[in-house]
This record gives C-alpha cells, sequence and structure tokens, in this order.
C-alpha cells in the first residue's frame, strides 16, 4: 500500500490554548512522526505556536486568514451569555469559517493527493459538518458532549436559556439535516455513549473512541514519587484548568477548609487563570486559606507536570465537564485523584485509582469532598496504591500513541472499503 495521505482540518491547532485545540496538534505532531504524508488546514491565529512547533513542516500547513465577517462574529457573540455564545454564535462562527475551509481543502486536493479527510473539532455532536463533497472519506471527532448540569445548579444556566436550549436541540436536528456533513462522513467518533445518545443524526459507522490522551514523554514521574507520604506530612492537593464558575472551585476551597477544620494539614496548589481568580483569592482570604493556598496562574506544561509531580492528589469537582484530560496527566504521574461523579471524569475514574463525588444534593457536596481528602490523607498507602492502578490504567488504556495506533487503523478501514 502507498503511504497514507491525511489531511486534518481544524480551526484552533495549538499546544498553549488547551481545551479541544491540543487535540489535532498531537495528531498532526505523531502521525509526522509515525512518518505519515499528514497535512493540515488551519487558522492564521495558530501561525506563531504552529511556527516554532513545526518549524520544518511549514509547507504542510495552510493557514486560512482572518475576515471582517468571522470578527464581527466573535464580537458579536461577546455580548451573550453562555450558553446562547456557544450554540447561536459559535454554529455562525463554524459555518462561516467551514465554507473558507472547504475551499483551502479543494485548493490543497488540487495540488496533492489526500487519502482521507479527519476534522477532530469542534468536538460538540450537535455543532453540524459542512465538510463533504470531496469525494474521499471524511471522518468526524471523536466527539464529546450531551452535558448537562447537576439539579441544583441553576444559576449556571437560567430558565430562559434552559427553554433556549431544547428548542437549540431540536434545532440541531434541522440544521444536521440541512447541512449533511456528519450523515454523509465515513465515520463518527465518539467519546462516549452520552455522546452518541446526543448525535443529531442517525449513522451506520459510529466508533467510540476516547477524547483525549496523555503524552507520557511530558506526564510521568519518578519511581521515588510513589514513597508513601507520613500521615504527619502536608498533604497536598492540585488543582490544574481554567477559573471559570463551572469549574467549581469555589466549592473546592470550601472542602480544603472543611478539612482543614477536621485537624488535618490540607495545602492546595491552584494552576491556571480565569475571569474567576479575583473572586477566588478574596474567598481563600475569607477562609483564612492564605497560607495553605497557592495560586500559580498559567503555567506551561512542563511546569505543571513538576507542579503535580510535587502533589499527593489531584482535585477536580467540576459540575460540567466533558473531557477532563488532567484527570488523565494527574493518573500518569501516580496521583490518585478526586472528582465529580459527572461527566468526563467518570470516563476514566474507577474505586481502584480514585474517588468521585456526586455533586448532588449541593448543600454537602464540599463536605463530600473534605471527607474524600481526609480519607486519602488518612491513609498514605492506599493513596499511593490507588495512584499506582492510575498510572497503569493511563499507561495502558490512554496513552496518545496507543490512540494514534486506533485512528490509523480506523484511517485504513475506511481506505480499504473503499
Amino acid at each position: 500500500m502507498d503511504k497514507l495521505s491525511i489531511l486534518i482540518v481544524a480551526p484552533n491547532t495549538s499546544s498553549a490554548l488547551g481545551g479541544e485545540a491540543f487535540l489535532p496538534f498531537k495528531y498532526f505532531q505523531l502521525l509526522r512522526a509515525r512518518g505519515v504524508d499528514v497535512r493540515l488546514v488551519t487558522h492564521s491565529r495558530n501561525r506563531g505556536n504552529l511556527q516554532a512547533a513545526f518549524p520544518d513542516h511549514q509547507q504542510l500547513i495552510h493557514y486560512i486568514e482572518d475576515t471582517a465577517l468571522l470578527r464581527t462574529i466573535a464580537r458579536s457573540g461577546r455580548k451573550v451569555p453562555e450558553p446562547v455564545r456557544s450554540i447561536v454564535f459559535g454554529t455562525a462562527l463554524n459555518f462561516v469559517y467551514e465554507n473558507m475551509q472547504s475551499r483551502m481543502i479543494r485548493r490543497v486536493l488540487a495540488e496533492s493527493s489526500v487519502d482521507v479527510i479527519h476534522q477532530p473539532i469542534p468536538v460538540s455532536p450537535r455543532i453540524p459538518s459542512s465538510l463533504y463533497g470531496f469525494g474521499i472519506p471524511v471522518v468526524i471527532g471523536p466527539m464529546n458532549g450531551g452535558m448537562s448540569y447537576p439539579e441544583g445548579y441553576d444559576e449556571f444556566v437560567s430558565a430562559r436559556a434552559r427553554g433556549f436550549i431544547s428548542v437549540t436541540r431540536l434545532l440541531a436536528i434541522a440544521l444536521n439535516r440541512l447541512i449533511p456533513g456528519k450523515r454523509r462522513a465515513a465515520a463518527l467518533l465518539v467519546a462516549n455513549e452520552r455522546t452518541r445518545a446526543a448525535l443529531p443524526v442517525s449513522h451506520p459507522n459510529v466508533i467510540e473512541l476516547v477524547e483525549n490522551g496523555v503524552d507520557l514523554s511530558i506526564w510521568t514521574s519518578a519511581p521515588e514519587h510513589h514513597r508513601p507520604r507520613l500521615p504527619s506530612d502536608p498533604f497536598r492537593l492540585v488543582y490544574l484548568g481554567r477559573l471559570v464558575g463551572w469549574k467549581a472551585v469555589d466549592i473546592t476551597l470550601k472542602a480544603v477548609f472543611l478539612a482543614r477544620q477536621s485537624g488535618r494539614d490540607v495545602r492546595l496548589d491552584i494552576i491556571g487563570n480565569g475571569i474567576e481568580r479575583a473572586a477566588l483569592e478574596a474567598l481563600t482570604q475569607s477562609l483564612s486559606l492564605e497560607t495553605s493556598v497557592r495560586f500559580w496562574g498559567f503555567q506551561t506544561q512542563n511546569a505543571c507536570a513538576s507542579i503535580l509531580g510535587e502533589s499527593d492528589a489531584l482535585i477536580l469537582n467540576s459540575l460540567y465537564e466533558c473531557g477532563g484530560a488532567v484527570v488523565l496527566e494527574a493518573m500518569s504521574l501516580g496521583l490518585p485523584v478526586i472528582a465529580s461523579d459527572w461527566g468526563g471524569p467518570v470516563d476514566y475514574l474507577d474505586k481502584r485509582c480514585g474517588i468521585l463525588v456526586a455533586p448532588v444534593p449541593r448543600e454537602s457536596f464540599a463536605q463530600r469532598l473534605a471527607d474524600a481528602i481526609v480519607h486519602l490523607a488518612d491513609d498514605p498507602e492506599r493513596a499511593s496504591a490507588m495512584g499506582e492502578a492510575g498510572r497503569t490504567k493511563a499507561v495502558t488504556q490512554f496513552d496518545w500513541d496507543k490512540k494514534v495506533d486506533k485512528i490509523l487503523s480506523i484511517y485504513n478501514s475506511l481506505m480499504s472499503s473503499v
């Protein structure tokens, strides 16, 4: 068989932006390392990052320049609250961008041979895709979605917004009939059954493939880290992620306060930035946690790995986490994880490697998290055993290299069926 040729198309492709932008970056990077003939179509805003990461492969990256229309839609969207912003303006931006993207794809196809087009983002299962009609297989995903907030957290989604969401879910079905990219795709990849159920189209080839992976060249730990800490040592928790409301870091701080009230020397490192930082710093002061909580701000991946490597457990009690790649990163470092029993972390964790804490009822969520913290702090050997089990699971099931093995097998199966 001739060398496989893949075209990845993704508006956001960057190692610096985090979130879903990291996914096409890793596909491009690791497929190149495997010797696959891979090209990339992406937005020009990623140029600086991609030039630094792939200085010798710029001829394989095709940039779509910004336009006045895209900027206008983006500016208008900033004036409305979530989820209206992502549903209405996100879909509009995606539709306009994909039309520009399709023209670029046809230009690439006219200049070179491509076997498969892969659209890894946006990961939302409901956003329609305009990528069809190119005469070669198109793979979309892995998608991840179908999320809602737990009962009792109504302030995150107003009654009006909830009604709007119900309408847009029906609208998504109509839009995906009108814009048939997902119906005509050769394969739809979904991260879990929740996402499969949220697909607005019926499709004969839906394949389950976890959205996130872990890069073991970065997220790995020295064996000495796994020596159980002494019960007299501080118990060092770490949070890594954006500081936004639905991450519920305020509840994390209250849980740390309650654990310390019970006599445990719990410390918390908070890595990341966001619009809630000032409020969280004020809450830290009001709880008299200034000497126990440290705000690191944004850090590079290597710096994050170093901080996590000095920690005893990760905490992520998010209320709307579709993915949660940081859970895999902590697991690969040998850390036990305390996480919400809701959304993405449930796809990765089990009782051997972490503690899943139900976010409902809301009134006692912080106390249940505090109980989990105390449980790990009081039993260093069990915490260490959970960390080792998590590392084994991350290495055997979620290594990015294994994920690339799977995606290559999907590409090749589509080629053999053409």
